[in-house]
């Protein structure tokens, strides 16, 4: 994600560094807003969120968002049938759970919550469909390993033969923004 974020943005005012949501190597009170997409379900949240607390300004915020593939859209239907033929006890994980206990259990670093969440269509081919399922990280199918590419594979070639080459999916977008507590 970093290098295509790299890859699109070129200015002065970005700078890109290699860290992670633990250990993000910012000096302390040195940005008003942190923002995890789509990877606040990654790392320990306990743990990134007193990382962004410590690099927090003053009244500064926390954010984090998942774009869901809406699981009543046929297409998604169709997927995820393909995947819960080959796993037949598949679970989405904490990315499709509320975030707002992990936030209030940290209340002493955040408060003020706010929940906001807007439904949208996105139109793309198969190739970029399964790119995004293979973005996905889980349990399943560890891609660092052989097993996890061959089940990928097997899932992929499934999809390839049932999926049209282009469609329109239906999403949700849900994110969550906390202040910070001083």
């Amino acid at each position: 994600m970093r290098q295509i974020g790299i890859d699109r943005i070129s200015s002065d005012r970005v700078k890109w560094i290699r860290a992670t949501g633990l250990e993000t190597t910012l000096e302390d009170k040195s940005v008003k807003w942190v923002t995890f997409g789509s990877s606040f379900n990654v790392i320990d949240r306990d743990l990134g969120l007193k990382e962004t607390h410590r690099i927090l300004q003053s009244g500064g915020y926390f954010s984090c968002m998942w774009n869901h593939r809406r699981l009543d859209d046929p297409i998604q239907q169709q997927a995820e049938s393909i995947i819960e033929e080959l796993i037949p006890h598949y679970e989405r994980g904490v990315r499709r759970t509320d975030q707002r206990p992990i936030i209030e259990k940290n209340s002493s670093l955040f408060d003020h919550i706010f929940y906001i969440e807007s439904d949208f269509y996105f139109k793309q081919t198969i190739d970029h469909y399964i790119l995004a399922w293979q973005s996905v990280k889980n349990k399943y199918w560890d891609l660092e390993t052989h097993h996890g590419q061959q089940l990928f594979e097997e899932i992929t070639q499934k999809m390839r033969k049932v999926l049209p080459p282009e469609f329109e999916i239906k999403y949700t977008t849900r994110s969550w923004t906390a202040q910070k507590v001083d």
